[in-house]
């Protein structure tokens, strides 16, 4: 089985092809800071000329699907849509918080993943290693560090641990963590602030073999929150 993974949720984003059974094929980053309208389908193309493929050659599409960036995940989401219908081939929706967590496989300590949401916020979730995969402590929210902090302080399975900060979330906000938090606050180096395309396949696949499928039709960004021009228009 093959999967084409894309992630646009953040300005670190990129595409990798991943075989379930080979493992990674290939995995390009991008750092974008304006918008992946421009370079994202000519990555694509990169990625299936240097892997040998073709897009007929793809048997499961996999998106991060959110929360981030809500003008990179209408792109990826539109991309992959349009792949689905053209060749046929289904698509897996992969949460972006928790691709995040997977950084940090089998680790006994709770992961806090968070993203700037802007406004002063984070996107954040709250994961635990259990057997196979990670499980939620925490559901995804956009919520204000202090406010996070001292939910994880009062969560009965998580109060007495340590725990595990990652995203760039916590570049921005590591003093306020460092502070609220003490020395029960572990942070991740910074080659892991950011999740991967790589990880976005390797759930993807595991979501196809569990048959985990979204329908192109119904499914959308997961946003958290609406955006600046839904309020405005209120």
């Amino acid at each position: 089985m093959k999967v084409l993974a894309i992630d646009t949720s953040t300005m670190f984003g990129g595409v990798a092809i991943m075989d379930d059974l080979s493992g990674l094929i290939v995995e390009i980053r991008l750092n974008i800071k304006s918008t992946y309208s421009e370079r994202l389908m000519t990555t694509i193309d990169y990625a299936l000329d240097k892997s040998g493929h073709r897009l007929s050659d793809i048997d499961v599409f996999a998106i991060a699907i959110g929360p981030g960036s809500f003008t990179g995940l209408r792109i990826g989401l539109s991309t992959v849509k349009g792949f689905a219908y053209t060749t046929g081939r289904p698509i897996v929706s992969v949460p972006t918080l928790e691709a995040l967590a997977y950084h940090f496989p089998f680790c006994m300590y709770p992961v806090c993943t968070m993203l700037d949401a802007r406004k002063k916020e984070v996107y954040s979730a709250v994961f635990k290693w259990d057997e196979d995969g990670f499980k939620r402590l925490m559901n995804e929210e956009s919520v204000k560090i202090e406010k996070l902090i001292e939910k994880i302080a009062e969560e009965k399975k998580i109060s007495n641990e340590k725990v595990i900060f990652t995203g760039d979330g916590v570049l921005l906000y590591r003093n306020v963590i460092s502070g609220m938090f003490g020395e029960k606050a572990i942070f991740a180096s910074l080659d892991k602030m950011v999740p991967s395309p790589a990880q976005i396949a390797f759930m993807g696949i595991k979501k196809a073999i569990k048959r985990e499928f979204s329908e192109p039709i119904s499914i959308t960004p997961f946003y958290i929150r609406r955006s600046e021009a839904e309020l405005k228009s209120d």
